[in-house]
């Protein structure tokens, strides 16, 4: 009986190792849940890249935006359980489900790597009248109404940054009005056009608007300021004690087979430590921080439970 199991055990091995090294045979598929443009379709495109070089396969990027990410998202959850097809993971995956956008949950995936955690900032027209994000706070406890936000869809991340920072100085949230769009980069055209008086998103996003001098950015919502942006002052060193911000990192649908998932994590981690793509993330100004793809589960199950607090300040949940 003995050695009838281990023989089982041992053809049970070798028919995983068989699996993961049969994997991957054709081209994987990374679903993007916002728009092109922004912060997560670039970092998502560059990992891409990379991973297709990793693997010696093409890895497609297809850009799934909707429903504050819940399309995109929704869409990698339900997608088949064989690897060929990855999910960029947002934040948003710990609270759409609050919003009764989807349900789709964090538990529906089985996480490969995180690589990028970003602040949210404040930016503004170069030639908008406040100096400082103070200056801004007063103009809204002033004149409530009268001023419109944008930064990506309505209860998404910079939606939520926005929230945080007005509750921290108790201005009521619907102090200002929320336009929602897709993603950073047509919140970003709706400031360029005057449609926005404010926008939050991460300052990697807006880079190159900031550098060419039509935005001016009067705050970072990070406990430190940025490398890239030395001169960007943070909420706290203003007496405004918030910080908020993004990750973002890779999953499979949840049920994948885990020899597949190692193999991602392996190609995807090599990645993520190299020399190439910390060049990468310094010359576009995102962040960088990486976590196994189990401390990437615990990670999401507790911004599950912070995000929905903040939800429900927003008045999004009751």
């Amino acid at each position: 009986m003995f050695k009838r199991t281990l023989v089982l055990a041992v053809v049970f091995v070798m028919i995983l190792g068989a699996v993961a090294n049969a994997y991957p045979k054709r081209p994987i598929t990374v679903i993007i849940p916002w728009d092109a443009g922004g912060g997560t379709d670039i970092i998502g495109r560059f990992m891409a890249d990379k991973l297709a070089e990793e693997l010696g396969v093409a890895v497609a990027v297809v850009n799934r935006s909707g429903g504050g990410g819940a399309v995109g998202h929704g869409a990698g959850a339900r997608a088949a359980k064989d690897g060929y097809t990855i999910t960029n993971l947002t934040l948003e995956i710990a609270n759409m489900h609050w919003l009764g956008l989807t349900d789709v949950t964090v538990e529906d995936f089985d996480p490969i790597i995180q690589f990028n955690e970003d602040a949210s900032a404040v930016m503004i027209k170069a030639d908008a009248p406040w100096e400082t994000i103070h200056d801004l706070l007063d103009h809204i406890r002033e004149n409530p109404g009268d001023l419109f936000f944008s930064g990506s869809g309505a209860g998404t991340i910079w939606d939520l940054a926005r929230i945080g920072l007005l509750h921290s100085q108790d201005i009521p949230v619907d102090a200002v009005t929320w336009v929602p769009t897709g993603g950073a980069a047509p919140s970003i055209v709706e400031l360029m056009g005057g449609h926005v008086d404010v926008i939050t998103c991460s300052l990697a996003e807006a880079a190159n608007q900031v550098e060419s001098g039509d935005l001016r950015v009067l705050a970072v919502m990070s406990d430190q300021r940025l490398p890239g942006f030395p001169d960007v002052p943070t909420l706290k060193e203003q007496g405004i004690d918030w910080s908020a911000g993004t990750w973002r990192g890779f999953g499979v649908p949840r049920g994948t087979p885990a020899e597949i998932v190692e193999v991602l994590e392996a190609a995807l981690t090599k990645v993520a430590k190299s020399e190439e793509f910390a060049d990468f993330m310094g010359k576009t100004g995102f962040g960088v921080y990486l976590r196994s793809s189990e401390e990437f589960m615990e990670y999401m199950r507790e911004q599950n439970d912070t995000w929905r607090d903040v939800l429900r300040v927003g008045g999004y949940l009751e």
